[in-house]
């Protein structure tokens, strides 16, 4: 279980985040949401260790985060992507997955990139390979990252956090920059990695990645929790639809 218990981060005087608090299960899949400047990428940047939180406190499985490295967290299960998508792009698909699986194997001892090159061609094949099947990258196993489509990119890099085995998943924006079609499938692979039992926490403003997809929405408004449901539940509250999403999107917005 992920617990967040009244989470605060200020920049100055500026309150980002203010008390925020909230649980996810094994096998959950929950949506972050909110508007411009509601402080929710601050609320996810805590969580993943990219800021430190000024107050308040994240517990992953009864082990305190708060001040771990996001390699440290990573150590403890759980792993993240980025709004723009990062992978080695010297390299082929295939040998990115090669790669984050001997970093993962390495977890827990002194680890160099650079001895990781060396015979990388030979190493974690077939569990690297697997992994490019389940993200749907398989026939692309061989090609430079660096001439992928976008949507590709953004599978490779979720491939690349799977290989660490992790049971908490942080998505940031997963179906930002990609087409409707594209966002659909990626949302449904994501949705099914749950059935796994990986809690999946993930940021995003596309509405057709949110609607059948979260088992629950939170939304952050002005830093704080402002509605926490079923998509269906959230869109109907009377300040998330007059502040964030309005009746007009709502009314439009299909499922993944």
């Amino acid at each position: 279980m992920l617990q967040v218990q009244q989470l605060v981060k200020h920049f100055g005087g500026i309150q980002a985040v203010n008390g925020v608090s909230f649980e996810i299960l094994a096998g959950e899949c929950v949506a972050l949401i909110g508007p411009n400047g509601a402080g929710k990428s601050t609320c996810f940047a805590c969580i993943a260790g990219q800021y430190p939180a000024t107050s308040g406190h994240i517990v992953w499985n009864g082990q305190v985060l708060d001040k771990l490295s996001p390699r440290a967290r990573l150590q403890h299960g759980a792993a993240r992507t980025f709004q723009v998508a990062q992978v080695f792009e010297a390299l082929t698909v295939l040998q990115n997955v090669q790669l984050a699986t001997q970093a993962r194997l390495a977890l827990h001892a002194p680890f160099s990139f650079i001895s990781g090159f060396k015979n990388l061609d030979s190493q974690s094949r077939e569990p690297a390979r697997a992994l490019l099947e389940q993200t749907g990258l398989l026939a692309l196993a061989h090609q430079d990252a660096l001439s992928l489509p976008y949507g590709a990119k953004k599978r490779l890099e979720l491939a690349l956090a799977l290989a660490a085995n992790p049971q908490l998943l942080l998505l940031d924006e997963p179906a930002a920059g990609l087409a409707e079609q594209e966002r659909r499938s990626l949302m449904q692979l994501v949705k099914k990695l749950t059935g796994q039992g990986i809690a999946v926490l993930y940021t995003e403003h596309n509405m057709d990645a949110v609607a059948g997809v979260a088992d629950r929405v939170l939304v952050l408004i002005q830093g704080r929790l402002a509605a926490e449901g079923s998509f269906e539940e959230v869109s109907r509250d009377s300040t998330v639809r007059s502040l964030y999403l309005g009746a007009g999107l709502v009314e439009g917005v299909g499922h993944a």
